[in-house]
């Protein structure tokens, strides 16, 4: 039981995150975590979380997260203060590649300064 302890912080992420066909066990020793994620971003929020709380290689746990939408990085509904740029440093760390979700959205998008609070962009994989 110390181990679900230690991982409860993933583990209330994945439920956070909807990941679908999650299922937790303990073997030996070791947790073992398997389900779906989304998207690549959750997919990476998930690892991270496990890094958090057992380090960069821990042998306490094993997860095997496999990614629903591979076709894009992220979805990301857009919040009052949001801009492209904004969302750019947030997914990619560099504020200058808002052109690229831009084109990803251009079905929705018609003008890279004007995004609505609700729109749900689609974060392509760069």
């Amino acid at each position: 039981m110390a181990l679900r302890a230690k991982y409860q912080g993933v583990l209330d992420l994945g439920e956070k995150l909807k990941i679908a066909n999650g299922d937790v066990t303990e073997e030996n020793g070791v947790l073992k975590v398997k389900g779906t994620a989304g998207t690549q971003y959750e997919k990476n929020l998930m690892w991270d979380a496990i890094k958090n709380a057992g380090g960069d290689s821990p042998s306490d746990i094993l997860a095997n997260i496999d990614v629903a939408d591979e076709s894009l990085y992220a979805r990301h509904t857009v919040v009052g203060g949001d801009t492209l740029g904004k969302i750019a440093k947030h997914y990619y760390g560099n504020a200058a590649k808002y052109t690229a979700i831009f084109e990803a959205n251009k079905d929705i998008l018609k003008n890279p300064d004007m995004i609505n609070v609700d729109q749900e962009l689609k974060i392509p994989n760069l």
